[in-house]
């Protein structure tokens, strides 16, 4: 699949199994960053983290539109949305 030069929704799994969702057009480069602690603040102290789930769009506004979705729901239910029911 391809992760550079699209429009991406992801989700990374921190250290400490929190989730982090986001919004990038490079999901190799954007995870790398949040490894190396520049990335957002909360993934800067919850590292190392991994991108857990992804999904690609066809423009910004959607991408962005679906991780504001995502953000809203509960633990419980971002689980079941990315695949892994608890």
């Amino acid at each position: 699949m391809e992760t550079k030069n699209s429009h991406i929704f992801y989700v990374l799994e921190c250290a400490n199994q929190s989730l982090y969702a986001g919004y990038t057009n490079n999901l190799e480069k954007r995870l790398a960053t949040h490894n190396a602690g520049k990335g957002a603040k909360y993934t800067k102290a919850h590292r190392p983290v991994k991108c857990i789930y992804f999904e690609t769009y066809a423009t910004k506004q959607e991408a962005m539109r679906a991780e504001y979705a995502f953000k809203q729901l509960k633990r419980s239910e971002k689980l079941k949305y990315i695949g892994r029911d608890v």
